[in-house]
This record gives structure tokens, C-alpha cells and sequence, in this order.
């Protein structure tokens, strides 16, 4: 899986862009504020369908400008495949694949990326909804099934939502209830059997990279949290699980009802770190924190490759300088000549000398 070109029509800061891409390692050099990490999110929008950094897509669009316009095209197979999305202001964004007009459910799956930013150094330290949604888009890469029930969850969870606070005001019965509870758990407990899985296979990769990151000297456990569940043991059978889900929503009835919201389900659960046995979110050093995310981050781009046969491309916002010499070292070794790589930096200091890919400067939006 390769990009080989991407092109840019009045995109943030660019006017227009045109740039085809090595194999290896793309490095985008340049000061803040011009345009580097614009072209990053380019890469990532293109993918799946929606920018990292930007809820509105009207941002996307040059101030004076009324539409954009960001184009990739990949190499999948020895296929060519063209992915093109269109922006203009007050209407919605038009994605199309090879000239197709799709939804941004059928973008999902098809390309796949890692993303690695500064905000995934705070990953630990951060709410759990943004340890959810880095978990929610690993798996829905390989599974576009897994996204569309997420979706359809995330609806229902919303419609038990309007209806407790109804019976809160007196306009509804509580045995309305009762299908909610059923439909939610049946679909909750799909999303958290896909979860388990996936949480012990990245583990596993997570710990062998953690090892070989500290020279075996620290041990890195990654858990799956299921809200109200936390001190027993976890069951992967789909059916315990949806039972368990569907008993603690009828248990629950009073006390959503009196906060009008859902307190109960994978809407809610979180996940763990320890490193030796010792809770890394609250008592790590932001060393150790560190190496966990970096360690995290290597996993899924071997899990992707285990479940796809091919390795996602790799975006790195900014991230060198917040690493130390050695952990940098390690990540560019770990990429080099395996994994077609898009890197953005403020400064060239931050890599070795010697070549080991293509480096860009960008200045105002301009590409050298």
C-alpha cells in the first residue's frame, strides 16, 4: 500500500499543491504555522474521510474561497485507486473512489492509517472517551461491520437517553425501558467482544515493543475497563456479556432515569496501563508514559499488518521532538525501508545525518 500522489485546491493555507511520494520516509520541514501539519491532515482526511483536527469541515476551506478540494492517489495490490473529496461551504463534503460517489462508511477499511501526534503523549493522562476513540478507530479500520455498529449504537445510547428523561418528567412509562435495555445490550456486547479482541491481541505487541524499548526492564500490561466491572474478571463469550450488560441496565433504571443519561455500557469503559504492576496513568513517569504510547503506537501498525496483510501508512505530527534520542532512534530504525512514513518537524537536527528518506520544506503554504 503505497501514496503515491496527493493534490490540494484551496486547502487551508494552500492555494495549489501537487506532490508525488517515495516509498520510505516523507519529512516535512518547517516553521509553525506553515501549512505542515495541514498537509498531514490532508493525508488522514483522504483516508478516512474526516480531518483529526477539525469537527467543521468548512474550516478546511481557504478563507476567501468558496470549495476545496483534496485528492490522493494509492497503490493497493498493484491496483491504482483515486480518492477525491470535494468541500464547498453550507453543503456537505463529497467523497468519491475512482470516480464512484461514496459515503463516508464505505471510505472506512478500505486504506489504513496510523496517527501519531503530540495529544497521543497525553493519551494516559487524558479522559477515557479519548482512549475509546483511539480504540474505536483501530478497530474500525479493519472492520467497517464494527464502525457501523458503533454508529448505531452511539444512536441508541442518544434515543434511551431523550426517553429517561422523559420518564423523568412524567411523560413516559419506565417499561418503555425494557427494549432499550435489550437493544443496547445486544450491540453493546458485540462492540465489547470486538474490543477484547482486539485489546489482547495490541497488548501482546505492545508489551514485546515495550521490552525492547527498555531492554526488558519494564513490564507493560494494556487491560480492557468494562464500567462496573473492574474488579472481576472479564468474559469473551458474546452472550455473558450482553447478559451482564442488559442486567446492570435494568439494575440501573433509577439512577439514569434521575441523571436523564446511560450510566452502563461500552459508551463508558476505558482502558489500563501498568508498567511492573503500577498504575502508569496515575504513578508513571512521563518517561514511562511515553514509551507505553510509543509502544502502543508500534503495535497497531503490527496488527494491522497481522490482520491485513499490508502495513497502514504512518503520519507523525510533530512528534520527534517530544521524543528522547533513544526512543526517536528506535521508532526511525523500526520504520526505515518497511513503512511508507509522512513526518513533520521544525527542525532537521531532530534525524540522523546519513539519508534515510525525502525531506521537504514548507513555507506559507509553499512546497520545496
Amino acid at each position: 500500500m503505497r501514496i503515491d500522489q496527493v493534490k490540494l485546491r484551496h486547502y487551508r493555507n494552500y492555494d495549489e499543491c501537487t506532490l508525488a511520494f517515495p516509498d520510505n520516509i516523507n519529512v516535512f520541514i518547517g516553521k509553525n504555522a506553515q501549512g505542515k501539519t495541514n498537509l498531514l491532515e490532508a493525508l488522514y482526511l483522504a483516508i478516512l474521510g474526516k480531518s483529526y483536527r477539525s469537527a467543521h469541515d468548512e474550516e478546511l476551506i481557504q478563507f476567501v474561497q468558496e470549495q476545496c478540494m483534496v485528492r490522493l492517489d494509492i497503490s493497493l495490490y498493484d491496483a491504482q485507486h483515486e480518492i477525491t473529496l470535494q468541500f464547498r461551504r453550507g453543503q456537505k463534503k463529497e467523497i468519491s473512489l475512482d470516480q464512484d460517489t461514496i459515503r463516508q462508511n464505505q471510505l472506512i477499511g478500505l486504506f489504513h492509517a496510523v496517527l501519531f501526534s503530540p495529544d497521543d503523549l497525553y493519551l494516559l493522562k487524558g479522559a477515557p472517551a479519548e482512549r475509546r476513540r483511539f480504540l474505536d478507530i483501530e478497530i474500525s479500520q479493519i472492520s467497517p461491520v464494527y464502525y457501523k455498529q458503533l454508529l448505531h449504537y452511539n444512536r441508541i445510547v442518544l434515543q434511551r437517553n431523550t426517553l429517561l428523561k422523559n420518564i423523568r418528567e412524567k411523560k413516559a412509562s419506565e417499561s418503555l425501558l425494557i427494549p432499550w435495555d435489550e437493544n443496547l445490550a445486544e450491540i453493546g456486547s458485540y462492540l465489547v467482544y470486538k474490543r477484547l479482541y482486539t485489546i489482547q491481541k495490541l497488548a501482546l505487541l505492545a508489551r514485546e515493543m515495550h521490552e525492547q524499548l527498555t531492554g526488558c526492564a519494564e513490564k507493560l500490561v494494556v487491560t480492557y475497563i468494562q464500567h462496573g466491572h473492574e474488579d472481576a474478571i472479564l468474559s469473551d463469550d458474546r452472550v455473558v456479556i450482553a447478559q451482564w450488560l442488559k442486567n446492570k441496565l435494568i439494575e440501573s433504571h433509577e439512577k439514569d432515569i434521575w441523571r436523564g443519561s446511560t450510566s452502563v455500557g461500552p459508551h463508558r469503559d476505558d482502558l489500563g496501563f501498568t508498567i511492573n504492576s503500577i498504575d502508569t496513568k496515575t504513578y508513571g513517569s512521563q518517561g514511562q508514559q511515553r514509551t507505553a504510547i510509543l509502544s502502543l503506537k508500534l503495535a497497531e501498525l503490527e496488527y494491522i499488518k497481522v490482520e491485513t496483510g499490508e502495513y497502514p501508512f504512518l503520519l507523525l505530527d510533530d512528534v520527534m521532538s517530544e521524543l528522547d534520542m533513544n526512543r526517536r532512534s528506535y521508532l526511525l530504525e523500526f520504520i526505515k525501508n518497511r513503512i511508507q512514513t509522512f513526518i513533520t518537524a521544525t527542525d532537521e537536527s531532530d534525524f540522523p545525518k546519513n539519508h534515510f528518506g525525502k525531506v521537504y520544506t514548507i513555507e506559507q503554504g509553499r512546497v520545496k
